[in-house]
């Protein structure tokens, strides 16, 4: 297997890339990795000392790619599954692009945030920064409701980097800060997305581990 993509299941940020590859339908070899463990993480820390999954090593190229972004703009270059994920006009290119960073930067981020927080020892927390992420969240919110289109997807008719991007900043922001009744343009965009059957995977791979999520008693029952 040439591809090799270091990751967790329950991992956010890696759902972005696990769906990136069940839409394209692009072969890799995952590799569970613990950060708690120093042995399950050596090898990915050897690659990517930074040390935030996901990582993809290419071993054809011998080359480990971080980041979220820019690995499904490396396998849509160097390794194109049956779709391409970043459009091929350079108009419509910007805008996924566009939309990818806003999911991931004004939804993704301050979820994290949020969650973040709750693992913190008593004395240590920051209600002030939760206080602002909720504020920004439902900034975001806001924009995605005056923005995205009624149909199809974030960047337009076609499945993109920046559906990708929003399937796990959505998911885990429903439970953490939901966007309620007064958003339905968002919610339908959605219920879009929880039917496409890279994303039905990646929540069917995670579920055994949703115990470990904070907000576990938050996640609807249908997730469960």
């Amino acid at each position: 297997m040439t591809l090799v993509l270091y990751y967790h299941p329950l991992a956010s940020f890696c759902h972005k890339v696990l769906v990136a590859l069940y839409e394209a339908g692009t072969a890799f070899e995952p590799r569970f990795v613990d950060l708690a463990d120093p042995g399950s993480s050596a090898e990915m820390l050897n690659r990517w000392p930074v040390g935030k999954f996901p990582v993809l090593w290419d071993k054809a190229r011998d080359q480990a790619i971080p980041e979220t972004s820019i690995i499904i703009e490396y396998l849509d270059a160097h390794h194109p599954g049956i779709v391409p994920l970043i459009p091929r006009d350079p108009d419509a290119a910007l805008q996924a692009r566009l939309w990818d960073r806003f999911f991931d930067l004004y939804v993704h981020t301050h979820m994290q945030k949020i969650v973040l927080d709750t693992l913190r020892p008593e004395g240590a927390r920051d209600p002030h920064g939760v206080a602002e992420a909720r504020a920004a969240l439902d900034l975001a919110y806001d924009v995605m409701e005056q923005r995205m289109p009624e149909g199809g997807w974030a960047a337009g008719e076609a499945f993109s980097i920046a559906d990708c991007a929003a399937t796990p900043a959505l998911f885990y922001a429903l439970a953490v800060h939901p966007w309620g009744e007064t958003h339905p343009r968002t919610d339908s965009y959605f219920e879009r997305l929880l039917q496409r059957p890279s994303v039905q995977r990646v929540i069917d791979e995670a579920r055994p581990y949703f115990h470990m999520f904070p907000y576990r008693d938050r996640l609807q029952q249908r997730f469960l």
